[in-house]
């Protein structure tokens, strides 16, 4: 029986109990469950049933009986957009026409997330911060898709490191950071616009350009882009790190699982000062229930503008990391949560603008000497409700050749709508 189509159909119709005593379906007997619902769309002409005096709620059902079942509801005044919409070529042969805004009713999603965030950098202030965030999302085709991002940002408490409040820096703008498409080209996925260019460890920045993606055990990868104007540089010293607005990156990767164990070989490219090249291998797998090792190591270029960075005019050109984590908040699953810890030894050649540096966690100038960071982190998070998610991070780094150091306390409740 189509549970589920009945109850829809009956409700649209405004069924009461028992309001028909007739039984026109013989394999619908009274005391059935589904009895009610069926009599009144039998007695609304909406369903005929078959010749034998079945209503054959067991049997698939086709699109077009579907339609003929939608046109009689519409007919009676049942409010089923969207069962139109999905049907609109099959009732256009019954000639029941709909509207093209009908059809395209789930066209266009906008959805939102807001985080409050608040940090305390030691020596380098504090910084409170309401971020809100909404996302359009429109289909347009079967293959493609539209992405759109709109950004606002309100600091209602901080000062910097000379006790200098921060007031209400740029609360009235609203930044439209987002602007790309999504598709195939033959077995290319295709993203092309204005986004993010993410991968954590090493580089995190938004940018114009295009991210291209092919295969699925097996994935290559490949990124080409533009720093945009936008990117959030309020607290990174560009002559401290390889990219800054404008810049040109360059990005290619192999990603393979094993079993278990999932690997990738990426490749990175900056046309900056520094002019890097850097080489990550990573290793990821799942060594218990919900227990996950990491690790990388990174090969980065040595050069002069490099070497000038640092204090005792020499740099090293070898990195690595390793993280341990334990499940993780699911926003939709309320009570869920996780931990993490990551420990990292970072060369200045080994990265280019990761996360943690990219204006929203640590302020880099507190890893203003020496040759890059070496340090740990650990986080955790909880789901305290569907969407909304609160985390806290801690970040202890010390320069690696310099005397500076830097504790960093971060903590966010983020709201999904």
């Amino acid at each position: 029986m189509k549970k589920s189509l009945v109850l829809a159909m009956a409700m649209a119709l405004g069924v009461t109990a028992s309001a028909y005593a007739a039984n026109p379906f013989s394999d619908v007997p009274a005391g059935h469950w589904a009895y009610d619902a069926v009599n009144k769309l039998a007695a609304e002409g909406v369903v005929t049933g078959y010749p034998d005096g079945t209503f054959g709620g067991d049997k698939l059902m086709t699109r077009y009986e579907m339609a003929q079942i939608v046109a009689k509801a519409m007919a009676n005044g049942a409010n089923v957009d969207k069962l139109a919409a999905e049907f609109a070529d099959e009732l256009d042969s019954l000639g029941v026409r709909v509207a093209n805004l009908e059809k395209k009713s789930d066209n266009v999603k906008i959805t939102g997330q807001i985080r409050a965030s608040y940090r305390d950098a030691d020596d380098k202030g504090h910084e409170g911060r309401l971020r809100t965030r909404l996302f359009v999302n429109g289909a347009i085709n079967e293959d493609w898709t539209y992405t759109g991002r709109f950004e606002n940002n309100q600091y209602f408490d901080g000062k910097n490191a000379d006790g200098v409040s921060y007031g209400n820096k740029g609360e009235d703008d609203v930044k439209f950071n987002w602007a790309y498409v999504t598709g195939k080209v033959g077995g290319v996925k295709v993203e092309a616009g204005r986004q993010d260019f993410t991968y954590a460890d090493v580089v995190d920045v938004r940018g114009d350009g295009v991210k291209l993606a092919y295969g699925d055990d097996v994935k290559v990868t490949g990124w080409a882009f533009k720093g945009s104007e936008d990117l959030d540089m309020d607290e990174v010293d560009a002559n401290k790190v390889a990219i800054s607005d404008g810049d040109r990156v360059y990005v290619a990767g192999v990603e393979a699982g094993f079993g278990a164990v999932d690997t990738a070989v990426r490749y990175y490219r900056a046309d900056t000062v520094a002019d890097n090249e850097i080489v990550e291998v990573a290793l990821a797998g799942e060594i218990a229930k919900d227990l996950t090792l990491r690790g990388s190591w990174f090969n980065g270029t040595i050069n002069n503008a490099t070497e000038a960075k640092v204090n005792n005019g020499s740099a090293d050109t070898n990195g690595w990391l390793v993280g341990l984590s334990y499940a993780g908040a699911k926003a939709s699953e309320p009570g869920t949560w996780g931990v993490y810890a990551n420990y990292s030894d970072r060369p200045m050649a080994t990265y280019l603008l990761p996360t943690n540096f990219s204006g929203y966690a640590v302020p880099f100038d507190d890893i203003d000497t020496g040759d890059g960071y070496e340090g740990y982190e650990v986080g955790a998070n909880v789901t305290l409700a569907k969407n909304i998610v609160a985390g806290v991070k801690y970040f202890d780094y010390d320069s690696r050749e310099g005397n500076d150091d830097s504790q960093t306390l971060w903590s966010e409740v983020i709201f999904t709508f």
